[in-house]
This record gives structure tokens, sequence and C-alpha cells, in this order.
């Protein structure tokens, strides 16, 4: 019998990563503090898996000024939405083999 877990992506394997390929996929784009809210995280929680999701290519971060203020938005690249969907589709064939 094949590993049922193997062709899941562990980079989605954190609850928090998770939940921000979900906003975004189903967002054009999303900023910092929307995550945050959304998500109920602390600055620097929501950072380091942000930064985990950069490094892996499956988000990019665009950066503008309000006024003085600095607003971070991200953006799901067709990288991150392609292991995204490959991630969801293993996690069904996971459960309806079960």
């Amino acid at each position: 019998m094949k590993n049922p877990i193997g062709a899941l992506n562990k980079i989605f394997d954190s609850r928090i990563r998770l939940g921000v390929m979900s906003i975004l996929i189903v967002n054009d784009s999303i900023s910092f503090n929307e995550l945050k809210q959304m998500l109920e995280l602390t600055d620097g929680n929501l950072a380091s898996h942000l930064n985990t999701l950069e490094q892996a290519q499956y988000l990019k971060v665009q950066k503008s000024f309000i006024g003085k203020k600095t607003n971070t938005t991200y953006i799901i690249t067709d990288l991150g939405k392609q292991a995204f969907k490959a991630h969801l589709e293993a996690l069904e064939k996971m459960i309806k083999s079960l």
C-alpha cells in the first residue's frame, strides 16, 4: 500500500500557512493587517509563516505607502496556486481511500 501522506506538501503542515493560502487563493490580494485580523495572530507569528511561503515562492509581497504608513500586500503566485491545489487534491484522495 502506498503511503497516504506521501503526496502532501510539508509546507502546508502548519495550520497558519494552510489558513494563509486558503485566504489568498480566493482573494486577488490581501494586506498583512487583514491576514493578521482574520487569522487572529501576532505580527511576529504571521510574519514568520509568510516568510516561509515567500521563500517557497508561493506568494509575492508588494509594499507601498498609504500616507506615511507602509502597506504590505500579499498575492498568491501561480506556483503557489498549483502547489496548494495539489495539496488539497492529495488530502481528498487520502480521505477517500480510508
